[in-house]
């Protein structure tokens, strides 16, 4: 199932995104029960995982093109917790006649670095053993087709990172391997922007990762999709620049989620970011990056300069 956030005459909504060979009617619901924090308590509460069947998982460029697809409107918030907030409301639009919006607003985004062996090689040091965590404020999101705004004013190089992103559908913390299913809503299309000369200058991350525009998401959230094996490419006005798949991740998504919950109570649609591969560089006012994810889609950005 494709959940995408949308905006039609200026009304945010959800909505399903169907293919040309499947009715909304057709569109069924996310599985999963409402219940307690996920926990090594066995309590429950929140939203459960989302994993109901519905729109075809191949990426875009692989399936319908976009003057194909429609988006079904939901009645309510998909993270909601209630029936009734997965229900049709029986209304329905082309998708090119809606803008599509980061498909969620998280409380924070959790970034995973160095999570590659050919990254951290990359970046001249040896691949960790354990999870690098950092964070981006929730400022930085963005959606779709919105631009990344260089600070050309504070940095002379920002470079693009495509990566896999894991959204939570549940109030969690210490999450236990066997429940990992549980709290994952869905996966979306993320790019990790950094300015590279002031990650450097620092010795941290904090203001190289956390300006505005620094972390689009999207095009939507896919729910049905096993995050295992994906392939995972970046390119730069049409050029591949990035190429790799989910299966080189150092730590995988079960692991990212055990690691993190342990530190930090995550939140339903928190982002995690599961780190990038070889192959950043920079980008310039006027160049356009997309990241591509197999059986989710693809997200594609404009780059400009601040004012």
């Amino acid at each position: 199932m494709r959940i995408a956030r949308f905006s039609r005459s200026g009304e945010v909504s959800y909505g399903l995104v169907l293919g040309p060979d499947r009715p909304a009617g057709e569109a069924g619901r996310p599985a999963g029960e409402a219940g307690g924090p996920a926990d090594g308590t066995g309590t429950a509460s929140g939203t459960g995982s989302a994993n109901g069947s519905g729109v075809n998982g191949s990426a875009v460029n692989e399936g319908p093109t976009a003057d194909q697809l429609m988006v079904a409107q939901l009645a309510g918030h998909p993270f909601g917790g209630r029936a009734e907030d997965i229900k049709l409301a029986g209304v329905r639009y082309p998708l090119a006649s809606v803008r599509l919006l980061a498909p969620i607003l998280p409380s924070k985004v959790i970034c995973v670095g160095k999570n590659y062996a050919d990254r951290a090689r990359e970046m001249g040091t040896e691949p960790p053993e354990e999870p690098v965590i950092f964070l981006k404020p929730s400022t930085a999101v963005s959606g779709p087709g919105d631009s990344i705004v260089r600070p050309t004013d504070l940095s002379e190089r920002v470079d693009y990172e495509g990566e896999l992103a894991v959204v939570i559908g549940r109030l969690c913390r210490q999450v236990p391997a066997g429940r990992v299913p549980e709290v994952i809503f869905g996966y979306t299309c993320a790019n990790d922007v950094t300015a590279r000369d002031l990650q450097a200058r620092d010795g941290q991350w904090t203001r190289a990762k956390g300006f505005d525009t620094f972390c689009p998401l999207g095009p939507w959230m896919e729910t049905d999709v096993d995050p295992a094996d994906l392939e995972l490419s970046t390119s730069l006005n049409g050029e591949v620049k990035q190429h790799s798949r989910t299966s080189l991740m150092l730590h995988g998504v079960a692991e990212l989620i055990m690691a993190v919950s342990q530190v930090m109570t995550l939140l339903p649609g928190d982002v995690l970011l599961t780190g990038t591969p070889a192959g950043v560089g920079p980008m310039g006012k006027g160049d356009q990056v997309s990241v591509t994810i197999e059986g989710i889609g693809t997200l594609t950005n404009p780059v400009t300069d601040r004012d």
